[in-house]
Parts: C-alpha cells; structure tokens; sequence
C-alpha cells in the first residue's frame, strides 16, 4: 500500500527497481573463453570500461519501453547507476526508450561507485579453469570458506559488496524517501540488494544465486507498504522480471559477469 511522500511515517521511496545491466561484451567473450576450454577471457579493455553487446543495446532499449508505457507518475524519478560503462549505458538506453531522457527537470541521475560490480582482483578475467590452473590453493580455500566470505587477493567478499551497499541504502532512505528510485548496477549488486532489503541470510542470499543467474535488463522491484512494521518496508513485488526483453523478441541471457567463478 502506497503512502504519500509527505508521510512523516515513511522513510522508504514509493518504489524501488533493480536492474542488471544490458548483455555485455565482456558476457560474450566470457562464454566463447568457456566453451573454449581457455584459462582466460580474451578482453582487452578494463572490467569497468567493457561495453554492453549490439544485443544488450536491444535489451536495454525494450526495458526502456517498458517504463516509457507506464503512466508519467508512476516512472523512475530518481536513476542511480554504477560507474561502469556497460551499467551507464543501458541507463542512458533505457532513459531514452522510456522518454525520461531530456525535458524532465525533475529526474535525477546519479553515477555512484558503490554500485561497481564486485572487483575479482588477481582472479580478473580467468575462467574456472584459469582459477583452478593458476590459483590452486586459492580455488581451494574459495571451495572451503564459499563465495559469501571469501576474499580473493586484490578483490572483494560479498560481504565487502554488501557493506557498501548498506551506505547506498542510508542515502536511499536520507534522500529519496517517497520517490521512485531505479538502480542499475551488477548481478552481485542485485542479489546482495535482495539480501539486504529481505533480510536474508547467508544461506538464503546463496540459494537465490544458485537457483540461477540473474538475467541482463532483468527487473526486481519493491512496493513501499506502510502496514509493514511499525514503519512500513518496502515489499517485493517481482524478482528477476524479464517479460519487456521477451515482448521485444529479444533473447533473455543470463551470463554471469567475469571472472567465471563456480557456484558454490
């Protein structure tokens, strides 16, 4: 149940959308690496500067669409996106598909860095059988401590990416209460979001990632619902929604981002 953004009571936006970026080429290459058998993914750019896919273009634009067919209040008024190239140009894609590009003074877009995607240190760019070939130990104590906790040298824990995240929530809940707040970001960032605003636990938060990858311009979105708590929270309405990417005729891909780290 919707409360009005003057409510003294709410301290959540209206809405709250999380959106994996388009199909990228770092996807592309990653998969090609895999069916290879290649210890490593042939890109020459750095993680942060890969950009999306003539597919993930696509994508991105029919997700567009989709908010674009919305009634005009009830679109994103407030965009945070990652940094990286693949995230800021699925958001200028879909802000131009849905008309929120341009003329609206009141949308505000905003790159933030704790919305990078996890950084995989010394592991950047090996496949699975890069890790295990060079890295033995490392895919060892990975195996044995599993993803949530482990930290490779140089890189970060899930627990590092949700640490940050819990900041980007307090400026969510500071500055954009009773708005309606897209964020386009990561697929670690996604499922680390979902841990943080369900209240899951390691447990959980590791079956919602083995139960699949979340697929490229895929959609989990929250209500705000004052007869939650004493407060109100925001409820989930959808998780990994793709139904604007199957209208569109695109194809729905769910290719993990690099390095390729086995599920655990």
């Amino acid at each position: 149940m919707p409360a009005s953004p003057l409510d003294p009571q709410q301290k959540w936006p209206d809405r709250l959308w999380v959106v994996r970026h388009g199909q990228s080429a770092g996807n592309v290459a990653r998969d090609k690496a895999e069916a290879a058998g290649l210890p490593l993914i042939d890109i020459a750019t750095r993680d942060m500067d890969v950009p999306l896919s003539a597919l993930g273009e696509r994508q991105s634009l029919a997700l567009g669409e989709w908010f674009g067919g919305m009634p005009a209040d009830e679109r994103p008024n407030v965009v945070l996106c990652s940094p990286y190239v693949r995230a800021r140009q699925t958001t200028e894609l879909v802000m131009q598909a849905a008309g929120l590009a341009g003329g609206d003074d009141e949308l505000q877009v905003r790159v933030d860095e704790r919305l990078r995607e996890k950084e995989f240190g010394i592991l950047d760019r090996l496949t699975r059988l890069g890790i295990e070939q060079q890295h033995p130990q490392l895919a060892e104590q990975r195996s044995h401590v599993g993803k949530f906790y482990f930290r490779p040298p140089g890189g970060e824990s899930w627990c590092d990416v949700i640490l940050r995240l819990r900041s980007v929530l307090e400026t969510v809940t500071r500055e954009h209460r009773g708005e309606r707040v897209l964020i386009v970001a990561h697929q670690v960032i996604v499922n680390c979001l979902r841990y943080l605003l369900e209240r899951m636990d390691e447990a959980q938060v590791l079956e919602t990632d083995r139960a699949g990858d979340v697929p490229n311009c895929a959609v989990t979105w929250y209500a705000f619902d004052r007869t939650l708590g004493r407060r109100g929270k925001l409820a989930l309405q959808q998780a990994n929604f793709v139904r604007p990417v199957v209208e569109a005729g695109e194809p729905v891909t769910a290719e993990p981002d690099m390095p390729a780290a086995p599920k655990s």
